[in-house]
């Protein structure tokens, strides 16, 4: 099974290669990975203890965000080493201020460990959630430098749980602890053996309400939401848009502030033709054109974490393609959150539905049921927006109990 997993990898190194000529992100990886061992080499400070924290993509980093900060604050002399596999995560961090070496991951091949872990000799390293490389982790357990697996989530249906996962389940136990979301995830590691485990939650309770804490004021959203009712629909895609906007365009009483997944020309040529009532782009709002407008459409990155505290209601998007996005991030701020029907794999919208702080909708029709009892109803409307707002506090915490565990 060794053997087979190495083959995959180095296939997938081949295949990476063969396509870095003919596609943005392929490229983008390669360069990063031909720079990694010369930039670490060049950053690392000689003789100070550094921790690797290890994300693959911006999501996961989101989450190990909290217990990076806290450990640069708790600790100051250690340094911190943070590697990415996606672009999409590296590309956006690779100046994160909290990190002293931001870099690639190289793939998980033997050569490429050894030489990555004499390079960096990390003192000890952290896993953010599904990241679970064989040999790093193999190499890490033999040198005894303690790996911890921390926000990770199991399921049954994952291969650790499987009859031919043998091999996954090996790299369990180089973990010196796991530390996972919930109940039901300890209890299918107990079935394999894997006991160093403590419940901690999800640490992205706690990074929204750091981002919560630190939002800074929109003035222009502000004077375009000037009181009103206001549903904030964040990271939609156009079946989602194909549902609110026509919503919208029949019902005065509300204002739409639109923040889509994809900010291209041509998707935002296509909201625009939908909407029936005025609207101005956030690019081109000025004090005047933005309280004539009854819809804003953000046209930027970085801005809808911190819009959402200007909705009453919001809507999240994906739910009708691979799976809907951060419901936390608007549940943060006390509004009742609204998404599509694919959820099934987001724990949080789960319980957030089981509080009453989320719905569901499978159709338009289901949408404008709820939509309009929450315009008719504001008890209901307060109710729902309290529930998601104690859910998200009443589940933070996760980062401190990580802390305590920890030798540092």
């Amino acid at each position: 099974m060794s053997i087979l997993y190495n083959i995959g990898i180095y296939l997938y190194d081949v295949a990476v290669h063969l396509m870095a000529p003919f596609s943005r992100k392929p490229r983008k990886m390669m360069k990063g990975h031909w720079v990694v061992y010369r930039l670490i080499r060049q950053q690392r400070e000689k003789d100070m203890p550094y921790i690797w924290f290890h994300a693959a993509s911006l999501g996961e980093f989101e989450q190990g965000r909290p217990l990076i900060e806290r450990i640069r604050a708790l600790y100051p002399h250690y340094r911190i080493l943070l590697t990415f596999f996606s672009p999409s995560g590296y590309e956006v961090r690779k100046d994160y201020r909290d990190a002293d070496i931001v870099c690639y991951l190289p793939f998980d091949k033997p050569r490429n460990v050894k030489k990555f872990l004499d390079v960096a000799r990390p003192c000890m390293a952290f896993f953010i959630k599904y990241e679970f490389w064989k040999n790093y982790l193999d190499e890490l357990n033999h040198r005894c430098i303690p790996a911890y697996s921390i926000s990770s989530i199991f399921r049954s249906d994952q291969i650790f749980f499987r009859w031919y996962g043998s091999l996954f389940r090996k790299v369990l136990h180089d973990f010196d602890h796991l530390f996972v979301q919930n109940e039901l995830s300890k209890r299918y590691l107990a079935t394999v053996g894997i006991t160093k485990t403590t419940v901690v939650g999800d640490t992205r309770f706690d990074r929204v309400l750091q981002i919560k804490e630190a939002a800074k004021p929109l003035p222009l959203v502000e004077q375009f939401q000037n009181g009103a009712r206001t549903l904030v629909a964040g990271s939609s895609w156009t079946p989602d848009e194909d549902l609110f906007i026509p919503y919208f365009n029949t019902h005065p009483e509300i204002k739409l502030i639109i923040a889509p997944h994809v900010i291209s020309e041509n998707h935002l040529v296509e909201i625009i033709d939908k909407l029936e009532r005025p609207y101005v782009r956030y690019s081109k709002a000025t004090e005047k054109n933005i309280r004539k407008a009854d819809c804003l459409i953000i046209d930027c990155f970085g801005l809808l974490s911190s819009i959402y505290r200007y909705g009453a209601i919001a809507y999240i998007g994906g739910g009708f393609g691979d799976g809907i996005h951060n419901t936390l991030e608007a549940a943060v701020y006390n509004i009742p959150v609204i998404f599509g029907p694919k959820h099934g794999k987001f724990l949080e919208a789960t319980q957030l539905m089981e509080q009453g702080g989320a719905f569901a909708i499978k159709s338009g029709t289901e949408l404008y049921e709820l939509l309009n009892r929450f315009v008719a109803e504001p008890e209901f409307l307060k109710d729902a927006g309290e529930c998601a707002g104690h859910y998200v506090t009443d589940n933070a915490g996760a980062t401190e109990k990580i802390l305590q565990k920890i030798n540092f």
